[in-house]
């Protein structure tokens, strides 16, 4: 009895993934940049816990201040599909996926990034090969922020 039953959960769950399958949008495949499996490149920026301590409360402000204002407007310009911090640990503090093909590109972007500069963060590149949909993040998540930084 539990493996008819079972059965027939499973093959409801698959008939429901058929009927729920979305239609394929050429244009907004094409907007995104994505290939046929609705994938696309880009560049995943870990970052880490670098040598640089800021002096102050004041200076340790400033340089998130800046760190924010660089994630908005990269943001803003499409070169950042995705960014956020890490919880609490000794090494890894957050991470970027950059809509880029290359990490000299991405290094480009986190030269400009104040606490990157000074060695606040440091920072680890890796390509990454994830749903071209990520891009859709930013306007989807201005849809839902109550504040902004």
């Amino acid at each position: 009895m539990k493996h008819i039953l079972f059965i027939l959960i499973f093959i409801g769950s698959v008939q429901l993934n058929a009927q729920t399958k979305a239609t394929y949008d050429s244009t907004l495949a094409k907007k995104l940049g994505a290939d046929d499996y609705g994938m696309k490149s880009y560049i995943m920026v870990l970052l880490k816990t670098g040598t640089y301590k800021a002096k102050d409360k004041k200076e340790s402000d400033s340089l998130f201040r800046g760190h924010m204002d660089n994630i908005n407007s990269l943001a803003n310009a499409g070169k950042l599909a995705v960014a956020g911090p890490f919880g609490k640990n000794d090494l890894y503090r957050g991470v970027f996926i950059f809509n880029v093909k290359t990490v000299e590109e991405a290094k480009l972007l986190c030269e400009k990034d104040p606490a990157i500069k000074i060695n606040l963060f440091a920072v680890d590149y890796l390509p990454w090969y994830g749903s071209a949909a990520v891009m859709e993040v930013n306007n989807i998540h201005k849809t839902i922020e109550k504040k902004s930084h």
